[in-house]
């Protein structure tokens, strides 16, 4: 097998960090170490996508945690980090710049967990439910300084040892959509066995694989409702494959979609659908520990998304609060009223005698009814926010990723982890 210039630096990594780890250990209960590292980010999910999930179902995967924490996601150029730069920093333990990709801020390429996994020979893995090429999943196995390099973040993928892929993203492999015209599709068939559908992938027969490559969409897959293959079964998929390997595995997987139903400001039955998807990956996950003891799994966000909040809807306040914006607005039409004529002032005062009778009947209607117990989500905005995300571990040495730590430093101790 060639040795890349990544696995060189894994090696180097290795020697230079070990006594790191062992100082680590001695915070740690006396257990074996692990030799199968999972972890799984919910993008975008921070703790009220979590509530979020805990109402819509009595019993959750990550209920079973033992340790639990938080984690500071800011980068070094914003206070609001982007996935590029979170996934950079949980990859390699390197506060980054937005936008980077498996690069520190002086766009040098970092080693990330994973390449320090394949120095060690452990097999390694990705799974996404957005394109491969997306920011979180690219920051672990490739090295670009712009995160919309997606074809060359493929190219780098293509050539890669990583022995599982299965996300989206199928256009930037193909050789009538590359720019380069590079056929990358026939590269990753030729190398592992390859699937593109949730059919493909369930008839499958892993007993001797040693890798897999799925990409199910031509671009991202779609939302978790109409989501085939889903998160669980890809997580079940690629654990199957990784498992093979005696020398353990590193596995990322990432339930990408929170992230964007936030973005979106899209109702909480949406929210409640990707999260329930990706608690299920961590079912799968957990499932898995329970067999393999040495499993050290680590759950956490990127960054949170929308500064969404759990409320309950309140159908009361909502048709008061539309009344005060109707006699809100019959006031400013009032003031406007002096500075027009004519037709446009004959519109004015319809449309306000209108609004007058529309917040009396809304009021009415307030006092009629009880209030809703209905859950609904409201976001302060549709960007990403500075807030801190939570994180669950378990198995051994999760000790560690107890408590309130930056997300460099968790991607420190991940690299730590594999390097016992």
């Amino acid at each position: 097998m060639t040795v890349t210039w990544h696995r060189l630096l894994a090696v180097l990594f290795a020697a230079a960090f070990l006594p790191a780890w062992a100082a680590l250990s001695n915070q740690a209960s006396a257990q074996n170490p692990p030799t199968r590292v999972i972890l799984i980010i919910g993008d975008g999910a921070g703790a009220s996508y979590w509530t979020a999930a805990a109402f819509a179902s009595d019993h959750l995967a990550v209920e079973q945690f033992p340790v639990a924490g938080l984690v500071d996601t800011r980068a070094s150029s914003d206070k609001v980090t982007d996935s590029a730069a979170a996934g950079t920093a949980l990859s390699s333990g390197v506060r980054t710049y937005n936008g980077a990709i498996g690069m520190d801020p002086d766009s040098n390429a970092v080693t990330t967990v994973l390449e320090v996994a394949q120095g060690r020979g452990m097999a390694t893995g990705l799974v996404a439910t957005s394109s491969i090429t997306h920011a979180t999943p690219a920051s672990f196995a490739s090295h670009v300084p712009n995160r919309y390099m997606e074809f060359e973040i493929a190219r780098q993928l293509a050539f890669s040892e990583v022995n599982v892929l299965l996300a989206g993203g199928r256009r930037f492999f193909h050789p009538d959509v590359r720019p380069d015209s590079l056929d990358l599709l026939s590269r990753v068939k030729d190398r592992y066995p390859y699937v593109e559908t949730g059919d493909e992938l369930a008839t499958l027969q892993t007993d001797g694989l040693t890798g897999l490559v799925g990409l199910f969409a031509f671009g991202d897959m779609p939302a978790a409702a109409e989501r085939v293959p889903s998160l669980p079964a890809m997580t079940r998929a690629a654990l199957d494959v990784l498992n093979h390997d005696p020398e353990g595995f590193f596995l990322m997987v990432e339930g990408s979609q929170p992230d964007w139903r936030g973005h979106d400001r899209d109702p909480l039955v949406a929210i409640e659908a990707e999260m329930l998807d990706l608690d299920r990956a961590v079912g799968v996950a957990l499932e898995y520990q329970s067999k393999h003891p040495e499993t050290l799994i680590v759950v956490t966000a990127d960054h949170e998304t929308g500064g969404l909040a759990i409320q309950q809807m309140g159908s009361r306040r909502v048709l008061t609060g539309a009344a005060a914006t109707a006699d809100s607005t019959v006031a400013r039409l009032a003031e406007a009223r002096r500075l027009v004529e004519g037709e446009l002032g004959e519109m004015a005062d319809s449309i306000a005698t209108n609004l007058v009778k529309l917040s009396a009947l809304l009021r009415g209607r307030a006092r009629a009814i009880e209030d809703s117990p209905t859950l609904v989500a409201r976001y302060t905005t549709g960007s990403h926010t500075a807030q801190m995300v939570p994180l669950f571990a378990s198995g051994p040495g999760s000790e560690v990723f107890g408590g309130i730590k930056m997300n460099w430093r968790i991607g420190e101790l991940l690299k730590a982890a594999v390097n016992r």
